[in-house]
């Protein structure tokens, strides 16, 4: 292990925040010459991660995520846990970077020295989170926060993959969600482990409360991911701060279930083996679209399957050979983009 990554997980481990900014920044990298550094870092840092309740929050664009995680972050740090945000922030097209406009709605939480909030891009990458977000979540336990949630980017029902990252899957709705129910066993809905209908104040009361019913009959239809947890449904209201308080004893009731009955770790396993298939496909996949030889064919051959002039197994036999025969001959990568 090089010097450079023995250190920096040493101050990760002793709560620096400006190198746990750091130490994300690495494993975010998108540069081959980065990779071998983040992959001594995670490493190094394996052995003091694992020790926080993962929370995963998801919820359609307007459904009050920020505001939910703010007032639920500052009800935790005040019972003395430390928390980590990594929030997911569609990507700018013009330079491909985050938004950040999360830790901005989160102003009061990202202040307070119990907590840390780190946006990152969602980029190309599919099911509402980043490529590196696991690597992001065990670097902040290793850095000592004990609550790490993960907001998704809030893009619809394909939002699952951070199901396979997290202990708790928390679904937002809105008032008046139960008017919609029918697609329930389908995507995003079907994971949760609670059902959160945000926004229940003022003239939402009435519609939250109803919501908060349909959605606790609901989520008995459903085969539950635990053996030990059945999903439940509750209401709160975010800018008010009502019932945040009952949101976090059902979490931590939740988290002592799941351990008690050793379901967790067993579901960590998972998770971890999940994880690493994950890296083989994004990484087979990376060294298939840069080899030369795929490269030079790659665009006619996705037209003629968009014309209709190559059936897409022909066209993806043809490409995998490419890549066979590049192999073979050492035409594996394109010259690095600076």
């Amino acid at each position: 292990m090089t010097d450079t990554a023995t250190e920096l997980a040493s101050q990760v481990r002793t709560g620096d925040r400006r190198a746990l900014a750091q130490a994300i920044t690495l494993v975010e990298s998108m540069r081959a010459d980065h990779r071998a550094g983040a992959a001594e870092l995670i490493d190094a840092v394996l052995p003091f991660a694992g020790r926080s309740i993962r929370i995963g929050i998801s919820g359609a664009p307007g459904v009050g995520k920020s505001t939910f995680i703010e007032a639920l972050g500052l009800h935790v740090i005040s019972l003395g846990h430390k928390l980590a945000v990594l929030t997911v922030d569609p990507s700018s097209a013009t330079s491909g970077g985050s938004i950040l406009g999360d830790k901005t709605r989160m102003g009061e939480l990202a202040r307070s020295h119990h907590a840390y909030v780190r946006p990152s891009p969602g980029g190309e990458h599919q099911g509402g989170v980043a490529r590196r977000t696991r690597e992001a979540i065990m670097l902040c336990e290793a850095a000592g926060f004990d609550v790490v949630i993960v907001e998704t980017i809030g893009v619809g029902q394909n939002e699952i993959e951070v199901a396979d990252m997290v202990d708790l899957f928390v679904l937002m709705v809105n008032p008046g969600s139960g008017d919609d129910l029918q697609g329930i066993k389908r995507g995003i809905s079907e994971l949760a482990d609670l059902v959160v209908v945000n926004k229940a104040d003022g003239d939402l009361a009435p519609a939250a409360g109803r919501t908060r019913s349909d959605y606790s009959d609901a989520v008995k239809l459903l085969h539950p991911r635990w053996r030990a947890w059945v999903p439940i449904a509750v209401s709160c209201s975010s800018l008010e701060r009502t019932g945040i308080a009952e949101v976090w004893d059902i979490i931590e009731q939740f988290s002592a279930a799941v351990r008690g009955s050793g379901e967790l770790q067993s579901r960590r396993r998972a998770q971890s083996l999940a994880w690493m298939w994950s890296e083989i496909r994004e990484e087979l996949l990376s060294d298939f679209r840069s080899n030369v030889a795929v490269r030079g064919d790659l665009g006619e051959v996705e037209r003629a399957v968009a014309d209709g002039r190559l059936a897409p197994i022909d066209a993806a036999r043809r490409l995998l050979d490419l890549f066979e025969r590049g192999e073979q001959r050492g035409l594996t990568q394109s010259p690095p983009v600076t």
